[in-house]
């Protein structure tokens, strides 16, 4: 299971490098209809449906940016629905934007132009959603990396404006880099991190063998 599947790049991945069968739940028909498209031919099954109406089970369960657009009232429900549709001995990868510390708004700037409703979590609000849910196995955070990231989205940017400017205004080019280059600036003031965590029913036999 895939929460938040978005364009379905994800199910696509798993599907063609691992032969996984893969179902992608997300509320954007505009998502489903591309992600039909790509993932056409594979195992995969993209749904316009709501996570919260989920109740089947799966083994394992992948949720890749859409943590941050949940909201911290929303946190518990979440874990308890990914708890409610994992298999006993599945495994549960919680990929996510984070911040140092708790709040339950995010910035203006970035609520009207970017994100709307949108807010990232903390360590604390994490722990305390999943508490007596999961065992968390393991949480790595590679924030530092995603500066280099969003560089080379801008980079990229920059170097295609030319065939994209009759596209898209320059009002919109002036946002764009901005939202860019002050998210960079958050990662690498390391003020915000990018966390990558596993979670088990009950621990697998034997422990948990983190990749990195």
């Amino acid at each position: 299971m895939d929460i938040g599947c978005g364009w379905g790049s994800f199910a696509k991945f798993a599907a063609e490098r691992y032969g996984t069968k893969v179902v992608g739940v997300t509320i954007s028909k505009e998502q489903v209809e591309l992600g039909r498209k790509r993932c056409e031919g594979l195992p995969v099954e993209i749904r316009l449906q709501d996570y919260r109406e989920l109740d089947e089970k799966f083994d394992h369960i992948v949720s890749l940016g859409m943590f941050e657009h949940v909201g911290v009232k929303n946190y518990r429900r979440y874990m308890e629905v990914v708890e409610r549709c994992l298999r006993e001995n599945g495994l549960f990868l919680l990929h996510t934007i984070g911040q140092n510390n708790s709040t339950h708004y995010t910035d203006p700037w970035i609520e009207k132009y970017i994100f709307p409703n949108s807010m990232l979590p903390s360590v604390q609000q994490i722990a305390a959603a999943s508490e007596g849910l999961f065992v968390m196995e393991d949480w790595h955070n590679f924030g530092a990396d995603y500066d280099k990231t969003l560089l080379a989205w801008y980079h990229n940017t920059e170097k295609a404006w030319p065939n994209l400017r009759g596209k898209y205004s320059e009002r919109f080019h002036r946002m764009w880099r901005f939202y860019l280059l002050s998210c960079a600036a958050t990662f690498r003031s390391r003020r915000n991190q990018l966390w990558q965590i596993v979670f088990s029913k009950n621990g697998p036999p034997g422990g948990y063998a983190s990749l990195r």
